[in-house]
């Protein structure tokens, strides 16, 4: 498995997230707004100096695959996010650990995202199940998902601890691939990525 593939549209660049990414990510990832309901929060450079360790160790171990997400028609770098729980023996990932900066939010640049993402998992990767989880408290995360053609699985009950140490619901979702073409078709297909 290609574990720094870079995945591509008209709409973004996902290239393979390197240590070198620190400054260009440092203004994304100090919007406060990005942490409100989060299970992690990057307050400063060195927090987000070990988030960046910790995904390139588990690219290094094979179970994720991070990136930073270029918008390409600003031509920034526009936040990150990853293939993670990377399960080979079972053919499923998760799409998670997106942040993407509010200015570039509701552009239409998080839906590219994802349509590179499920694109690469099923046509690529072949994988059976691609995951998506968030915390039952972000309505805006939620209808995203399920704006994307995911089906809403359930609810895990303290799942997580936030970062803040309040207690989180996880709301769990999933696309299968049998389900890709048809979501591929009506979802995506109405874009020009």
């Amino acid at each position: 498995m290609n574990l720094e593939p870079v995945l591509e549209n008209k709409r973004v660049l996902l290239r393979p997230l390197q240590a070198s990414d620190l400054d260009a990510l440092l203004e994304v990832a100090l919007e406060p707004s990005l942490w409100e309901i989060t299970s992690q929060c990057i307050r400063n450079r060195e927090e987000l100096e070990k988030y960046i360790q910790v995904a390139l160790k588990e690219r290094e171990q094979g179970l994720s695959i991070p990136f930073v997400i270029i918008d390409k028609h600003s031509g920034r770098v526009a936040g990150s996010t990853r293939f993670a729980a990377i399960t080979p023996q079972h053919k499923r990932t998760e799409i998670g650990y997106t942040w993407i900066h509010p200015e570039l939010q509701r552009t239409g640049l998080n839906r590219a995202v994802k349509y590179a993402m499920l694109q690469h998992a099923f046509e690529v990767m072949g994988l059976n199940r691609v995951e998506l989880k968030t915390n039952e408290r972000n309505e805006k995360s939620r209808n995203a998902i399920l704006g994307i053609g995911c089906k809403e699985e359930g609810i895990l009950r303290h799942h997580m601890i936030d970062w803040n140490g309040r207690l989180r619901n996880t709301v769990y979702f999933s696309m299968l691939i049998e389900e890709w073409p048809e979501v591929k078709e009506r979802v995506f297909g109405k874009y020009d990525f």
